[in-house]
């Protein structure tokens, strides 16, 4: 009997170290940053406009950054002709100004290598036809757009490019887009490519115990 308690005892010790251990192993202290970038748009500059956008990686994400944006930029001719029912009929179009939030989840690390995201914002459209000097159009549209891109950095600080790539769904939530019996016809889908340029800061940075799966 005494036997059989004995195995019995040491078989539970057994299987509890055995489970334990890797608990331990697993347990290691990971370094977690809370990062502040800040990108531009280069093409909106040469456009007539502006680009500003700032992003930020919480301390407790791996993977995720948000962010919130504002820009503006007039489109060249041949955005605007893109859709046919605006083709060459003499339309001049600017985004007056546009504001956004930004969502981005990096499939390895934040902040490096590629990405898939989704932006949701408003933009103000000024729009005015040729030839009606001194008249126009003002309307806003609500964005939603999920994208994709890949985040590089190619030096040794940490000034980045980032080219991406999306698909907007765009819809007309106030204002007129009618000019002297002139429609200008706003496309429900609009597909978009560019580069950004951004540079990031480490504000915080916290240590702390977790646990690798």
């Amino acid at each position: 009997m005494k036997t059989n308690f004995k195995f019995f005892a040491i078989t539970c010790l057994l299987f509890s170290s055995l489970s334990m251990k890797p608990l331990f192993a697993q347990e290691k202290t990971v370094d977690r940053k809370t990062i502040l970038s800040v990108e531009t748009d280069p093409s909106t500059f040469l456009f007539g406009g502006y680009a500003f956008h700032i992003r930020l990686k919480p301390s407790g994400s791996d993977r995720l950054v948000i962010g919130a944006g504002t820009y503006a930029m007039d489109f060249p001719a041949f955005l605007v002709d893109l859709n046919e029912k605006n083709k060459a009929k003499g339309w001049n179009v600017r985004i007056n100004s546009a504001f956004g939030l930004f969502g981005e989840y990096y499939f390895n690390e934040a902040n490096k290598g590629w990405f898939a995201g989704l932006q949701a914002g408003i933009q103000n459209y000024k729009n005015s036809i040729d030839p009606s000097p001194g008249k126009h159009i003002s309307y806003s549209n609500l964005l939603i757009m999920p994208s994709a891109g890949v985040n590089w950095q190619p030096f040794d600080f940490p000034l980045y490019l980032k080219p991406w790539a999306g698909l907007g769904f765009t819809g007309r939530i106030s204002g007129q887009n009618t000019l002297e019996g002139n429609t200008f016809d706003i496309s429900t889908l609009s597909p978009f490519v560019t580069l950004h340029v951004g540079y990031a800061f480490s504000i915080t940075r916290s240590t702390r115990q977790s646990k690798k799966k």
